[in-house]
């Protein structure tokens, strides 16, 4: 969710009744060339933009988007509403390969644990995804858990499982709780474990909570929290260092977006970690409420970073939708070999 200030300048600019039902979604996709609006520039800190999407639709369901996380064939992608729904579709490319729209798209209403699908926000208000084998994993936050829903068949089911969350209920803030998910490679010391990590609830140090659900190291670790930012979003390298998105709402500044990088041998039990800042953006650059990342590689063996925003349903923002290549040292080295 974005800052509590943002949340009241948007108050009442809602673009209209969300509804209920899901079905499939005639998405439009307008272009966006240039990540710095009146410069070719395209290289930011680590990341090179490579294209982007400003999304639209009739459905008046699309916006609110949480997370995204692509199947293994780099096109078809789930995504999850903060209203409580399921958006899967398709990217389609342009002849250059760039990103030229959504294709296939549906967003169907997720079901919760009691086979209900119309609970309200307070009960699917979804924030993280991660995918796993056979299962399909959301966070939520106001009633804090992690629900696992079974893959194929997760926009139809209800979850079939849970994993446990060993921070202390009493410590998750309403809107500010579990708010990223992600998987670890298997081959990393964390073998496969997911990772949860709040927005803005802090330990007694300013720390940000966070916890290895599972696997061998299981348990309750923090990230530094850096003044003026929030976490909304993280994902694995396939070395397994973690990707963490945050994004800043201020009076004085405006929006911004970052992204830090964690070494991923520094994730354990106890441990309180922090990274360096790979990629920031403001708002003089093509940037919204920046919630959602995924990382995939591309057929020239280097890493994309698929970035999408939260529109939070209202005439004041954007779903966005931006692509970047990730220059990383190792990866290249890797590649050479």
């Amino acid at each position: 969710m974005t800052a509590a200030v943002f949340a009241t300048l948007l108050a009442g600019c809602n673009s209209g009744d969300d509804g209920e039902e899901g079905g499939s979604a005639n998405i439009r996709a307008t272009v966006i060339s240039t990540f710095r609006p009146g410069s070719n520039e395209t290289r930011f800190g680590a990341l090179e933009f490579v294209g982007g999407l400003e999304l639209s639709s009739d459905n008046a369901l699309l916006g609110a988007i949480s997370a995204i996380r692509f199947r293994p064939d780099q096109r078809n992608f789930i995504s999850v509403l903060d209203t409580g729904h399921w958006l899967t579709g398709a990217i389609e490319r342009d002849d250059g390969g760039r990103l030229k729209g959504i294709g296939d798209a549906r967003i169907m209403p997720m079901i919760e644990r009691r086979g209900a699908a119309d609970v309200g926000k307070g009960g699917l208000d979804a924030e993280g995804l991660a995918l796993r084998g056979n299962q399909v994993l959301v966070s939520y936050e106001q009633y804090h858990r992690v629900d696992a829903y079974p893959d194929p068949g997760f926009e139809i089911s209800p979850p079939d499982g849970a994993l446990p969350v060993p921070i202390p209920r009493l410590q998750l803030r309403a809107n500010r709780g579990l708010e990223a998910l992600m998987i670890a490679p298997q081959s990393s010391p964390l073998a496969g474990g997911a990772v949860i990590v709040t927005e803005e609830s802090l330990d007694d140090e300013g720390n940000m909570l966070a916890a290895i659900l599972d696997g061998p190291l299981n348990g309750r670790f923090t990230i530094r929290h850096h003044a003026g930012f929030s976490v909304s979003d993280g994902v694995f390298l396939p070395d397994g260092d973690l990707l963490l998105l945050e994004r800043r709402f201020a009076l004085m500044h405006g929006l911004g977006a970052r992204i830090r990088r964690i070494a991923g041998k520094d994730i354990k039990p106890g441990a309180v970690v922090d990274g360096e800042v790979i990629f920031e953006a403001g708002s003089g650059d093509q940037i919204d409420n920046m919630e959602g990342i995924d990382v995939f590689r591309a057929t020239d063996g280097s890493l994309h970073l698929i970035l999408i925003s939260d529109d939070n349903h209202s005439i004041l923002q954007r779903s966005l939708m931006l692509e970047f290549r990730l220059h990383d040292e190792n990866v290249m080295s890797q590649n050479e070999k």
